[in-house]
């Protein structure tokens, strides 16, 4: 009979969700499922010329029970039964507006088609006016309110998307009571009580994208959201004051839910989390490790002792919060809204004339890796040419969405590796500016780990990043931190283990290679970066 327990991390990804099913007692991945969103991959309820994302919760519904599904089919039945616990990580902020049930609106019949009814994907821009309008008032109130979150509320985060959506579709008023983070929603719906007032929401999501903090009782207070619109009253006393870190159960799994998913009634649903946070869970961090989750874009996470931070806020990065990351520390967040999508897009710019003139779409595919190897080649001198990494807007440090990528230095001489060459040092040199902010505000940095994609595909990537933060960087093993963290989470939730720090000691997956910086590339790219300040922030 097999004795072992076994816990479930499930990562909901931008475009699909893993569930990966983990032994608690070394951290064996036993097997693993993923689904792709059908809706989503589509492009159904999206405008990228709008910046519009949207994602209908039937796609996390349907996604989440094919992943499940899918792992426990690749296992022995005796894998299910000793299963004791699942949590989640989800983007973030993802939210959405429900009614006095906890039912997103695009549940709803009459809201099933709009997009405003739908989650509100973290990557969506349209609530830009929004986001300026609260930072103008907690500018003037008798208390910021973004002073944890960089001195900023992004149009990434949740007021700004409720406030765009009540505004744009105002038939959505009527049935509008609360709203919810995916990371939330999921596990109150798991545990079948999706009341909005009895869901425990995530500590991570309503500290980092909704102004929640301890020091003025949770929330913003009400007069302060009636100020920025009236429209928000539409939440006042539907919402919550506590917040939960991921170590604690939001429930248990529902007789519903468990019969759908072939797992026990009963078992521990944990609390969820932001994906980037429990991706570096997942990957080993402590105090004076950042941990870099590198794909389409990055987050920066890192934790500190409340004695080292004190009563100090970090300026210009997307918040720190206590518990965010591991429980009893300070958590921070930071990251770049491009970065693998900046390479994507070069690739797509080159392979324009393959794809409608050529008709060689299959060459398409080998321009970064030709991009790459001539890269390589090219000597870092102190006059290349540099470029912005701002191709999506500025995430960190300070928050600026309408910021944008440029270049130096073009001429008729210029070629595609240089170009290429430049954007990967872009996209280097925009991680070190955070690093140095973080440690301008006394955050201390002695080790990098990298997750993510792009940290396994390329060494060039990897290589120039260590060679211009001039900080090693070692590559975690595990394919699936996020999941992983997750299922470190769980594993504390259910009891296992007694904190999250003892369930990454025994489930930790390890690392599979070290960047040392280069030392004499690191000097010329100390010009260059200096050379990429003064272009990207001259006024």
């Amino acid at each position: 009979m097999n004795s072992r327990k076994y816990v479930i991390g499930i990562d909901f990804g931008t475009d699909s969700v893993r569930a990966l099913i983990v032994a608690t007692d070394n951290g064996d991945d036993i097997a693993s499922g993923v689904s792709a969103y059908t809706r989503w991959s589509k492009g159904l309820y999206c405008n990228p010329k709008l910046n519009q994302y949207r994602q209908h919760p039937l796609d996390y519904i349907e996604s989440l029970s094919e992943a499940i599904h899918s792992a426990l089919c690749k296992c022995d039945s005796s894998v299910a039964d000793g299963v004791v616990g699942l949590s989640f990580d989800c983007t973030a902020s993802t939210p959405c507006l429900i009614n006095s049930a906890g039912t997103p609106l695009a549940l709803l019949d009459k809201y099933s088609e709009n997009p405003d009814a739908m989650f509100i994907l973290w990557k969506d821009h349209t609530a830009i006016a929004e986001s300026d309008k609260i930072n103008d008032v907690a500018k003037r109130w008798h208390t910021d309110y973004t002073k944890y979150g960089g001195g900023n509320h992004s149009c990434e985060w949740v007021w700004a998307k409720m406030l765009h959506s009540l505004r744009v579709a105002p038939e959505l008023q009527a049935d509008a009571y609360s709203w919810v983070e995916h990371c939330d929603w999921i596990s109150a719906l798991l545990a079948g009580d999706t009341t909005p007032e009895r869901i425990l929401r995530s500590r991570c999501a309503a500290g980092h994208k909704a102004m929640w903090h301890a020091e003025w009782g949770g929330l913003p207070e009400k007069e302060f959201l009636h100020k920025v619109d009236p429209l928000l009253d539409i939440f006042d006393g539907h919402l919550f004051s506590e917040s939960y870190t991921s170590d604690v159960a939001a429930g248990r799994l529902c007789p519903q839910w468990a019969e759908r998913l072939g797992l026990k009634e009963g078992i521990a649903v944990g609390v969820g989390s932001i994906d980037c946070h429990v991706g570096a869970v997942g990957a080993g961090v402590r105090d004076g490790v950042l941990v870099k989750v590198i794909g389409t874009s990055t987050c920066d996470i890192t934790t500190a002792a409340y004695e080292v931070i004190g009563e100090h806020t970090v300026r210009g990065i997307c918040g720190q919060v206590d518990g965010s990351v591991l429980p009893g520390r300070i958590g921070f967040e930071a990251g770049q809204a491009a970065f693998g999508d900046i390479y994507a897009w070069y690739k797509r710019l080159l392979g324009w004339s393959l794809r409608c003139i050529a008709d060689m779409p299959d060459l398409e595919d080998r321009i970064l890796g030709e991009l790459t190897r001539q890269a390589e080649q090219i000597p870092v001198t102190a006059d290349d040419m540099i470029a912005v990494d701002w191709f999506n807007g500025r995430r960190s440090p300070d928050d600026d969405p309408l910021a944008t990528g440029q270049f130096t230095n073009l001429s008729l001489a210029t070629t595609a590796p240089e170009i290429f060459k430049a954007l990967v040092e872009a996209t280097a040199f925009g991680s070190r500016a955070i690093n140095e902010r973080l440690a301008d505000e006394g955050l201390r940095i002695d080790t990098i780990l990298a997750v993510g994609g792009i940290s396994k595909k390329s060494r060039f990537v990897m290589q120039t990043m260590a060679d211009v933060i001039g900080v090693n960087i070692r590559v975690v093993r595990s394919e699936q931190a996020c999941a992983l963290g997750s299922a470190m989470n769980a594993a504390v939730a259910s009891g296992v283990y007694p904190s999250v720090e003892a369930a990454q000691d025994a489930m930790s997956s390890g690392f599979e290679a070290e960047y040392i910086p280069n030392a004499e590339r690191h000097e010329v790219y100390n010009k260059l970066y200096a050379r990429y300040l003064a272009i990207a922030y001259r006024k």
